[in-house]
């Protein structure tokens, strides 16, 4: 279920302007909503987990003082590059930050989906109710679906294998926290 945000998403306090154009999606136990400024202290905290940035491209490990602070501003910028959701698991009793999704718009109707779950929610599922919910509501209207996962991580090629992607090939991208390059694994999800 797609439910348009009607809630100032703390950008105000940061930029001055207010995301609205961001849903919220929700599933049986998850509520994926826009970023907000108060979420800063628990994505400082997940992103300062080095298993956490070790999955990812663009988390370094240390991370600087600022860097989540300066994340937040561009996640609730009206000009960002992409589209940032918290995973919300408050309705399952779970963390308010337990994970973050992003979509990012590429031409001829594409999108690019990125995510992360918190290790204290690792096993619940957070990430294949996600990333369907993302899937089922399609919030870029796209018609293709693409994604990356580092090949050291099978755990999330299952999560997207399981909400319809399919395998396109393997590839390498580098990963800051790993200062270097890291096999990769490509998929793609046809939404039509």
């Amino acid at each position: 279920m797609i439910q348009k945000s009607t809630k100032q998403s703390g950008s105000q306090a940061v930029t001055g302007k207010v995301v609205t154009d961001q849903p919220i999606i929700r599933s049986e136990r998850l509520i994926i909503r826009p970023v907000d400024i108060g979420d800063t202290g628990l994505l400082e905290l997940h992103r300062g987990d080095v298993r956490i940035a070790r999955g990812t491209q663009t988390v370094p490990h240390p991370l600087p003082p600022g860097a989540t602070e300066a994340f937040v501003r561009r996640a609730v910028d009206p000009e960002r590059t992409e589209d940032i959701w918290i995973i919300d698991a408050t309705p399952c009793k779970g963390s308010p930050v337990s994970g973050m999704i992003r979509m990012k718009s590429l031409e001829r109707g594409q999108s690019d989906i990125r995510y992360w779950v918190a290790p204290d929610a690792w096993g619940a599922h957070i990430a294949s109710e996600a990333v369907q919910a993302m899937v089922d509501a399609n919030p870029h209207e796209c018609r293709t679906m693409f994604a990356e996962v580092f090949q050291d991580n099978p755990a999330s090629a299952r999560v997207l294998v399981n909400a319809g992607f399919q395998w396109l090939g393997d590839a390498e991208t580098f990963s800051v926290a790993r200062n270097g390059r890291v096999p990769t694994w490509t998929y793609t999800r046809k939404m039509d």
